[in-house]
């Protein structure tokens, strides 16, 4: 259990970090992440700005949750991986903030961190849900983008994400997947 200076919430967050990133392969960030928290005694911003975010986002808030966030980086806070997917999920499930939460993942994915399955599948999702051509289209070129990127899916872990979603969403996002690897 990582030690914090407040008690309950925060620290069931920071553990929950924690062991998302270490769970996604960012083990450097989860090792400076824990140090942070260790040699301070106290909460890395990082931490409390997630927490804003990820309160937003549970209230529906989306705007307020993107507002949020770009306080965050006005502040000179760097997001680790952890907060750009909760904030990339949280974006994704709004039709109107399908474009933000592709900027943030291609922006995440130029900052060197790796998307997790449920992450680069809450994008891929969203381009699936309108079941329209041009959706399809942005999609498939986005899908192209992270793979130019270096960004390599994988179709077992999208698989995991998407079950028990509608048929037609899942066959949808498999389209989008496929055709461009």
């Amino acid at each position: 259990m990582l030690k914090c200076s407040s008690d309950g919430t925060q620290k069931k967050l920071a553990n929950k970090m924690y062991n998302a990133l270490v769970e996604d392969g960012n083990v450097n960030e989860a090792f400076e992440f824990y140090n942070t928290i260790q040699e301070t005694g106290t909460e890395p911003l990082i931490l409390i700005h997630t927490s804003v975010i990820k309160t937003y986002l549970e209230f529906g808030k989306t705007r307020g949750a993107l507002e949020a966030y770009l306080a965050m980086l006005a502040a000179g806070v760097a997001p680790n991986s952890y907060t750009c997917t909760v904030l990339i999920k949280g974006l994704s499930a709004e039709p109107n903030f399908l474009g933000d939460a592709k900027k943030f993942l291609l922006e995440m994915m130029d900052r060197g961190k790796r998307p997790n399955a449920a992450t680069f599948t809450a994008v891929i999702e969203g381009f699936a849900k309108p079941e329209n051509k041009a959706a399809e289209e942005e999609g498939k070129e986005f899908v192209q983008v992270m793979i130019d990127k270096g960004f390599v899916p994988n179709a077992k872990a999208m698989m995991d994400v998407l079950k028990g979603r509608p048929t037609s969403v899942i066959r949808s996002a498999l389209v989008l997947f496929t055709l461009k690897q």
